[in-house]
């Protein structure tokens, strides 16, 4: 299984981009199954941080992966300066 950080916004689509292609899915496909078009699910790759939490997490479902919030390392914490948003 593999476990991916997302420390920026802008990882978060190709992420999600990613697993989809790793599972063989086209766009249409994944797209049919959120009930939306293929553009809208090549937008939300592109911009996902725009994206709504729901649709994340919908998209997440179709592609078979969970969110996971979990706390820093403390390696981590020493780069921090704080939330990236």
């Amino acid at each position: 299984m593999l476990s991916v950080p997302i420390r920026l916004p802008a990882q978060l689509g190709v992420v999600l981009r990613s697993a989809r292609l790793s599972r063989g899915l086209t766009q249409t496909h994944v797209a049919r199954e959120l009930g939306i078009t293929a553009q809208a699910l090549s937008k939300l790759e592109n911009n996902a941080a725009k994206a709504s939490f729901e649709r994340i997490h919908r998209l997440c479902q179709v592609l078979g992966l969970e969110l996971l919030v979990q706390e820093k390392s403390a390696m981590n914490l020493r780069d921090a300066t704080g939330p990236e948003w």
